[in-house]
């Protein structure tokens, strides 16, 4: 069945990690990623990256734009697919298992490891059926199971109490803020166990970007988050761990605290304190 009640409680065997810019291989994790390099056509844009995502933290990727962020994001759920023309290899480990070998449909990737826009992007349909939409499109009859699973998924997105009694309206009825929420939600009704984030908040105003950064707060508690932004405060307040990229190439990854405040890199410390970027 599509609805899972145990994703987030996977634990996870030791295994033995690449050199990941100076993150601490001992505690558990979620994703692994060893020597990607990926191209568009013939132009190589991430070079031989290897990075641990935690299990149940947030890692924030940074770096200026055009060094390759959100590409390696995508390369996260096999998004990067749907462009073409674009090739990798190295490996991507979901639980151990290799999501680009082990699985022939990307879409049941997408289902573990779900995606947060930087443009919210709502259905035209009413803010319950772009909730539900996951749980029809993958086979799901049961009306009652998916009235609870709309109202769970809109009260894990902190949305529930705005909008509980205009179910039925258009999502675009709704604010930037709530909009992206709702996204957020739709996103959660398939119960992924990993919700990759690309700049959720940048088209937001302070008090929505606000909103934003407390939900991924209590989503951590659940869910394995990593998030691409901009925006290095935002990346300090949310993130427990940090990864700097940099013309494609990954310079360093640790806790946030230490890339922030004693980063190993000369590169780093120059972009965290604002002298590029």
């Amino acid at each position: 069945m599509l609805v899972r009640n145990n994703t987030n409680n996977v634990r996870i065997q030791s295994v033995e990690a690449p050199a990941t810019g100076g993150m601490e291989p001992a505690e558990q994790h979620k994703m692994l990623v060893e020597d990607l390099d990926f191209f568009y056509g013939e132009v190589q844009v991430l070079f031989d990256i290897s990075l641990l995502i935690r299990l149940n933290r947030v890692t924030a990727l940074i770096g200026p734009s055009g060094c390759g962020k959100s590409t390696f994001l995508r390369t996260l759920n096999r998004m990067n697919e749907t462009i073409p023309g674009t090739r990798m290899s190295g490996k991507v480990l979901l639980d151990g298992h290799n999501i680009y070998e082990d699985f022939d449909d990307p879409s049941s990737i997408r289902t573990r490891v779900g995606m947060v826009f930087q443009q919210s992007n709502p259905f035209p349909k009413s803010i319950f059926d772009n909730v539900a939409y996951g749980l029809c499109v993958n086979g799901i009859k049961d009306k009652r199971l998916i009235r609870d699973v709309v109202e769970w998924s809109l009260q894990q997105a902190a949305l529930w109490d705005e909008v509980r009694g205009k179910l039925d309206n258009s999502a675009f009825t709704l604010s930037g803020g709530q909009q992206q929420r709702l996204c957020i939600a739709r996103a959660l009704a398939i119960r992924p166990e990993v919700i990759l984030m690309d700049e959720p908040a940048s088209a937001l105003d302070p008090v929505s970007t606000a909103k934003i950064e407390d939900l991924i707060g209590e989503l951590r508690k659940q869910y394995t988050i990593v998030i691409v932004t901009h925006n290095m405060q935002q990346a300090a307040r949310v993130s427990d761990y940090t990864a700097f990229f940099y013309e494609g190439k990954l310079i360093e990854a640790g806790q946030t605290k230490q890339i922030f405040t004693r980063p190993q890199m000369k590169k780093t410390e120059d972009y965290v304190t604002g002298r590029f970027g």
